[in-house]
């Protein structure tokens, strides 16, 4: 675990911690004392900053990547547990760009080779995948074009096209993990950098996605 890496790492995880915005995810949730029994439902693997700084004290994670996957789950637990306009969903959204415009700069001035892509993802989650499914229609049409091209490329069993109709679906059910974890990240990055835009709908040349199947 080269020194200069994490020594850079824990700084960068620590200047998010220090954000005063970021005081609701420097500890993590108290859903009991906050009345929110349906939390441990929703989210299936709780994390938060101070857990993060402590993992990295203690030289708990393999990779740069390791880490910054976790602080990225802090963000999409609260987006996916809280509703769409709400403050916090609008405070993860900007923490998470903020992160991840740090993050660009730190991976390329250590010049860190990203992940192989090769290695084994991890299945997404049905909440995953719910999430990830609502969040396509609240990306815009170029975005959703290149996601579909991206999955085309990837994983091409999860795209079904109908050409009588002019019509593409995203079979979210059907992505292989590897792919899922790609489009997943750029779409969440695509509604970070620009929360308040829409997807365009039109009546010709539409692209229909078809949302995760959880039965």
């Amino acid at each position: 675990m080269p020194s200069q890496e994490w020594t850079l790492m824990g700084k960068l995880v620590s200047q998010m911690f220090s954000k005063s915005e970021a005081e609701p995810f420097r500890e993590p949730v108290d859903w009991k004392t906050l009345g929110l029994f349906d939390y441990p439902q929703i989210i299936k693997k709780p994390m938060d900053l101070g857990q993060i700084k402590r993992r990295i004290e203690k030289k708990e994670y393999s990779t740069l990547n390791d880490a910054a996957e976790d602080v990225r789950l802090v963000w999409k637990n609260c987006m996916q547990y809280n509703a769409d306009a709400s403050d916090f969903y609008k405070l993860a959204q900007s923490l998470s760009k903020k992160f991840e415009d740090k993050y660009t700069k730190l991976v390329k001035e250590l010049n860190i080779v990203p992940p192989d892509a090769r290695k084994a993802a991890a299945e997404p989650t049905i909440e995953e995948k719910r999430l990830f499914a609502k969040n396509l229609y609240k990306i815009t049409k170029e975005e959703l074009g290149k996601v579909i091209i991206d999955l085309d490329k990837a994983s091409p069993e999860s795209i079904t096209k109908n050409a009588a109709e002019d019509q593409v679906e995203i079979n979210v059910d059907d992505i292989s993990p590897e792919a899922f974890q790609t489009a997943f990240a750029y779409v969440t990055k695509c509604i970070a950098d620009g929360p308040s835009r829409k997807k365009k709908s039109s009546s010709g040349g539409s692209s229909k996605v078809k949302k995760a199947r959880t039965s």
